[in-house]
This record gives C-alpha cells, structure tokens and sequence, in this order.
C-alpha cells in the first residue's frame, strides 16, 4: 500500500499562517522531477547508439530531462524561500533555521539536513547534465541515460511516501504538525500554533564561512565523477575501447581540481572552526570524500597512458566507474545513519533501504558491463618496460587504490558490524590508526610523482634520467637534514616522508623551469603534482612536528576525565595576571560577552631590551553558546609566515554571564581545615591564621549568653593584593549559626559554621561571586610549523589541476 505521511491523520482544522500551497506546489515539484528523470533516461537509453539516424529518441530525452531540470530548481527555489522567510510550518525548516540565526548562515541551513544536501548534489547533476546535452554529440544518448536515472534515484529520495513499511524519501516540504515526531504533540491542536514556534537553528559548527562554500564544492566535485562515469559506462556498453576517454579525460581532471579544493576546503573549516587542533582528523565523512578523489585521480592518469593505446584499458574502466560509485557508498555513509556517533557529520537518521537499493543498482550494472563486456579488455593489456612512464603512472595508480581499500575498509567497520553482528569497535585513535597505514603510501607515491615526469613514454634511457634527477636528488637530502636536524625528527618514516616530499617539489619544479622552460600552459601536470607534494610536506612539517606550548604553571592541579596530560598541555590563566608561556608570556585580559559568543581575549608579550613587557599581538579564542544543541568553544589563531599559533578554551565557567547575576554568590563550597591551613579560590590563596575572641557583642547584635568565636582569614591574590575577613561562630543555646563575613575587593564570602572537637577541624563555608568565574579560564596552545607550506600546496595543486583541464580541452579540439 502507498500512503501519504500526511494522509495518516485526518484534521479538518484551519490553521493560521500556514504554507499550504507550498507544500502542495513542492510534492508535485518532486512528482514532475521523478517522473521526468526517469521518462528521460527511458527515451536517452532508446537513442543511445553512435550511429543512429533517427534523433527524435534524443530530443525526447532532452526534453524531459530539461523538465526534470526545472522541476528540480524550482524545488531548490521554493525551499530557499521557506528558510528565507521562516516558514516554520515546515518541518525542515524548523529542524535547520531560526529567527536568531545571523542571515549569512542561511544559505548553510539549506544544506545541513540530508534533504538539502540531496538537492545540492542534485542541482550540479542538473547543471552539468545541460552542459553534456550540447557537448557529448554523438554520445549524448549513453551519457545522458545514466544521469536521467541518476537524478531519478535523487529525485526519489524527496518523495517522502510509504510502501508497505519501507519509506521512500524524505520530503523536506513536510508539515511541522504532520511530522512523526510532532504528530501527538498537544500544540498540533491550537490552529494558532505558529505564533510561538521557534526554529532549532543550525549546528553550531557549521555557523562559519567556510560551510557556506565547502559543502557546494564538495558536492560539485561529487558531481564530476559521474561524467566519467557516464563515459565508462557507454563506452562498455556501445563496445567503443578508447574513444570515450578523450571525451572523459577533461572532466575527470576537471574533477580532480573541483573535488580536492572541496577537501581542503573542509581541512580550513576545521582548522579554523573545531578545536581538535588540526585540519584533518580521519573522520570517517572526511575519508568518504577523500576516497573517491584518490580513486579519481587513479582513473585520471590511467585515462592518459590509454588515450592512444590500450596497456590497461580494464583498469582504466574500473577506476573510472568506482570514482562514482564510491560517492554513492559515501552517500550510503552518511545519510543512512549507520555511522551513528562515530562522525560528527553524519546524519542521526536516514533512508538505509533506498540508499542500499541505489547503490546496488549502479553497482551491480557497472560490474555486468566491466566483466561482461569489458573482460576481454584485460587479453589487450601488454607488460609496459619498468623505465617506462606508463608503468610507473599504472604503479601510482595502483597505490592510490590501495590507500583508498585501506581507508575505505577501515571506514567500514560499522557497516561490518551491521552485515555480520559483529562488535569491531572503531580505532581508539584514528589519527594514529590510518597514519600508520597512510604514511608508507604517502612515501611511495611522493616518490613515484619525483621521478615520473622525467620517464619517457615505452622506455626511458636510466643514465640520462639519473643525470636529470640528481640535482632535485641532492638539495631534497640537504634540506632533509636541516629540517629534520632543526625540529629534532626522529621517526624514521617521517625522516624518508620529508625527503621523498622535497624531493618531488624540487623535481618538478625543475621539470617545469628547465624541460618545460617555463611554459604555464603546458605545465598543469608538473604544477598539480608540485603542489600535491608541498601539501605532504606541509602537513608533515605542521601535524607532525607540531608543539603544544601551554603547560600549567599553577599550584592548581587541572583534571581532566578525558586527558591524563591535562597539566602538560593546558595553562591556567587568572584574570590580569601573566604567565609564561614559550617564547611568549600571555595575559589574560577579559572576557567579553557578545551574545552568542564569549570571547577570551588574551596578550603575547616579550621582554624586550629593557627588561619590560612589550606586546607581540593578541588573540581572542571563544565559546559559541548554544542551549539546545551545546556550547562550541572555537579557536583563535595567529598567523607568521614560518607557523601559526592555534588557541582555543579548554575550560570556562559560561554561568550568570548577566551583569547582575555576575555580582551574586555562587552556591557555598564547604571546606574542612584546621587552623594555619591554606588553600586556593578562583582568584586568591586563603590562609586560616587564627582564632579572633575579641568579639564586639554590640556590633554583633548577640544576645546576653550568646557564646562567639570569630576566624582570621587573610587572603592573597598574585600581584600581591591582600585582606582580610573575620567570619564569627555564634553558639545561642543549642543552636549554633555563623554570621558571614566577606571581601567584596575578591568576591569572596566565608560563614564559619562549627568547629569539630576532637580532631579541632573548622568547617567553613566560602562563597564566590559569580564574576569570579570569569576571573580564569583554562586554555591550550600549539604551535604548527611551516602551516603555509600546505596551504600553498592547496592553490598550487588546484592551479595545476585547471591547467591541465585547459590542455586537455585543447589537445582534444586540435585532434578533432
């Protein structure tokens, strides 16, 4: 049976300020876009062939496919509107936006949820599926028939109905009151419900600039893989051996450079925006888009050595179709919610039997035409000379399919778990776990990419290519022991990884200056592979060698559950005070409230000539506050040309941050001491000094028989500052109370309540202003050496990635 959620009950209730129409005008929006997708791959599959005559098959498919494309912006249109507008009527509205949120973080609430970001890799299928419509030619039928059946499984994924028991989509232009979790709940009865809805709001960690561009990108590059994907699969299916890969081979560079500034992209969000202290974590959504980059990058150099020649055809058929099917199992990843908590930016609840469906479809089909029609592709392969360059580009290959298995099957250790019942727990430390499998590839591929450039195709003479390579050989070594002589490297692998990376910047810059002479339009591939090499080294320079400056230096111990080297890594730093903090002392100036953010702003100094403090620059971490989906503390980095500094807090009080909440006491500590005893407040050392019998009874108010011992208390704070309170223990009858006393200078309060007899311990209660929890915070910093190194890696390697697009376009027109 097919139902409707929103046929499941039965209101005849008007409510007020509701979107009706666009809830209408958005299933049938996804109703015109299913059934058009799918009308368009059935006419497109129907005038596949090369040599057909009859063209009306093809002008179907376009225009249905052109109709789908409408259906599908419209949708994408109508639901910005909502969001823009605060339709909270809707229920993915209401889950990803609010009225609180800042209007630059809109457009990122459009994609937070799994409906949005099925729309945003939908929308560039869409784009580049037009594009295709007016350059495939001959090829648009084969080509244009598996993207129509792509945008239908999308498509689909927004119907949001169900069959029998299994769901079929997620329509994100659900009523909030229609909504499973909202159906019972009482406010669906008062027809004025939207007068006091509020929205969720969005992630805390996705209130950042960099998500307002990297999920696009990310998904753009996702899109790319299926162009060739779409060429494997018609060059398979019409038996066309190498034909389809002059046509394939731009886009899939074209995909290299899209989808890897995408992943760097995230490593920047995360950088600057999380505070794990670093820019890659081997979370397993970061592994799911990195994978199938590695794998295109694989079919991309696999597509040059077999423009010409078939020397490993199968291969480059395989890689060609896993590129994209690997989105797929990504997809699979993230949006079925099989990841649980095991990433934080997977989504907590999915649509596994659709998304299973979809990727057994294009699985199954791209493993019937691999071995079916593609089988004998492997008796034409032919054994390549070792000096040769299309066996070391059929080697790096190789290695970056093995790194990609590695990661992919590590990555699937919840899935495992699900398929077999198994309890394999993720690894403890996933930095470690991958780093350990990754580095010995990173090694051979940084070598491979060395050395590649200067092999020639069939066979390279070694005399020559040794007397090429010798310079870049030389002054990589030298600079490996500077470098690691200089941050103390002791791994042996990290030591070969350093060389192996100098080695292959220096080598094709070489390659580039002296083979090429300069010549930008023809250097893509060496300035590609230059930057790809200085991204590997600085990420070894600045993850692996980085140095964690903040150890406490305080007589307060800090106790973390989590990290057992709390002090080693943390400074305590009390309001005003200075604390030394290699090569730096650091003051912590204020805290700054800026609802929603705390800021801790803090000064770097030195001690100049003169002996006196001088201020270096100054930084200013913060805690994002958020009450329903918890507090984000995010960090504060300063940049230098040779490292960065990365801040962030590690703890703070974030209570009575209200002005006159900050001048009430806190709830009362009890404390046990006897008399000479110290011990530490958030901002003074407390000393317990003596007893005080000179109690005044007049001043005191106390009754005839009252019976009053008063404490000495001195108090300390680090400048040296002091004074003094005398709490009083008042014994009336058989009552005993203590009347307060306190130092409004500190924020402190002490009641001394009683006093133990036999072990002649006082039991004291102090209280704290609440403005005293603003008076210290805990923080951490690290320093990242040669950071930049990577980050001109990044541009380095896009720029080259363009380039070699550019040449590929041309050497394809000039062989038309």
């Amino acid at each position: 049976m097919m139902v409707s959620p929103k046929l499941l009950q039965s209101n005849s209730m008007e409510y007020v300020g509701e979107k009706l129409w666009a809830a209408n005008l958005g299933e049938l929006l996804v109703i015109i876009s299913v059934v058009a997708a799918l009308l368009s791959s059935i006419f497109y599959i129907k005038g596949a062939s090369l040599e057909l005559k009859d063209l009306s098959w093809r002008k179907w498919g376009r225009l249905f496919y052109r109709m789908h494309s409408a259906a599908f912006v419209g949708l994408i249109l109508l639901l910005f509107y909502l969001i823009y507008t605060h339709s909270f009527d809707f229920y993915y509205v209401w889950r990803h936006s609010s009225t609180e949120m800042p209007m630059k973080y809109i457009i990122s609430s459009f994609w937070e949820g799994q409906e949005g970001s099925t729309m945003l890799w939908g929308f560039w299928n869409v784009i580049l599926g037009n594009i295709l419509i007016f350059t495939t030619k001959r090829w648009e039928g084969a080509v244009m028939a598996v993207y129509g059946s792509v945008q239908f499984f999308l498509s689909a994924m927004l119907i949001g109905i169900y069959i029998f028991d299994l769901q079929v989509g997620s329509n994100p232009f659900q009523l909030l009151r229609e909504h499973p979790d909202m159906i019972s709940l009482p406010f669906v009865s008062n027809p004025n419900y939207l007068e006091f809805v509020e929205g969720n709001g969005l992630n805390p960690l996705l209130q950042n600039y960099w998500m307002t561009i990297h999920p696009p990108t990310v998904f753009f590059g996702f899109a790319t893989t299926m162009v060739p994907f779409a060429y494997a699969i018609g060059g398979l299916w019409l038996n066309q051996e190498r034909s389809w890969i002059k046509h394939a081979l731009p886009w899939t560079y074209f995909g290299i450079g899209i989808l890897g500034l995408g992943i760097l992209m995230g490593g920047a969000w995360a950088y600057e925006a999380l505070s794990f202290g670093g820019f890659w974590a081997w979370d397993p959504v970061e592994n799911s888009s990195l994978v199938p980059w590695l794998v295109l990058v694989g079919a991309g150099h696999l597509m040059l050595i077999n423009r010409t020649k078939s020397r490993s055809i199968f291969s480059a058929y395989a890689l060609s179709l896993f590129a994209f099917l690997t989105v797929v199992y990504s997809t699979y990843l993230t949006k079925s919610g099989i990841l649980g908590e095991t990433s934080v930016h997977s989504f907590a609840d999915g649509l596994p039997g659709q998304l299973i469906i979809f990727l057994l479809f294009y699985l199954f089909l791209a493993l019937y035409l691999l071995f079916y029609k593609g089988y004998k592709y492997l008796k034409k392969s032919e054994d390549d000379a070792f000096w040769s360059r299309e066996f070391w580009i059929f080697l790096g290959s190789l290695v970056l399919v093995i790194s990609a298995f590695q990661i992919t099957i590590s990555t699937s250790i919840p899935v495992f778990n699900e398929l077999f019942g198994s309890s394999m727990a993720p690894p403890a430390d996933p930095i470690e776990h991958y780093n350990s499998w990754q580095l010995p590839l990173a090694i051979i591929v940084s070598f491979l990419i060395a050395v590649s450039q200067f092999l020639k195709y069939k066979q390279t003479p070694t005399k020559n290519l040794f007397k090429q390579l010798a310079p870049s050989f030389v002054l990589a070594l030298i600079l490996t022991i500077v470098f690691a002589v200089n941050l103390r490297m002791e791994a042996l692998f990290l030591k070969i990884l350093l060389f192996t990376a100098l080695f292959a910047t220096f080598s094709n810059l070489d390659y580039f200056v002296r083979i090429l002479k300069g010549k930008v339009k023809k250097g893509g591939a060496a300035i590609a592979h230059m930057g790809f090499a200085l991204i590997i080294l600085g990420a070894l320079l600045s993850a692996g060698n980085k140095k964690i400056i903040s150890k406490n230096r305080s007589p307060v111990n800090i106790n973390f559950e989590d990290n057992k080297n709390a002090n080693q890594e943390n400074v305590m730093l009390m309001k005003g005070d200075t604390v030394l903090m290699e090569p730096y002392y650091v003051t912590y100036q204020q805290r700054r409230f800026e609802d929603p953010y705390v800021y801790y702003d803090m000064d770097y100094l030195k001690v100049n000539s003169n002996g006196e403090y001088e201020k270096q620059f100054s930084l200013s971490p913060f805690v994002q506050l958020n009450q329903q989906m918890g507090n984000v503390p995010e960090p504060s980095t300063a940049h230098f040309w040779d490292r960065d500094i990365f801040t962030h807090i590690t703890y703070a009080d974030l209570e009575n941050l209200d002005s006159a909440s900050q001048e009430r006491y806190g709830e009362a500590d009890t404390l046990k001491m006897l008399m000479g005893d110290s011990i530490f407040s958030s901002n003074a050392v407390i000393i317990i000094e003596s007893f005080d019998r000179t109690i005044d009874s007049t001043k005191m108010s106390l009754q005839k028989g009252d019976i009053a011992l008063g404490l000495n208390i001195l108090a300390k704070n680090l400048k040296g500052e002091s004074y003094r309170a005398r709490p009083v223990m008042v014994i009336r009858g058989n009552r005993v109370f203590g009347v307060p006393d306190q130092i409004d200078e500190f924020g402190l309060k002490f009641t001394f309540n009683s006093v133990d007899p036999e072990t002649e311990k006082l039991t004291i209660l102090l209280s704290e202003k609440n403005a005293n929890a603003g008076e210290f915070v805990i923080m951490q910093a690290i320093v990242f050496p040669y950071i930049n190194v990577l980050w001109i890696g990044c541009i380095v390697m896009v720029l080259g990635s363009i380039l070699a697009v550019i040449q590929r376009i041309r050497t394809q027109n000039s062989e038309a």
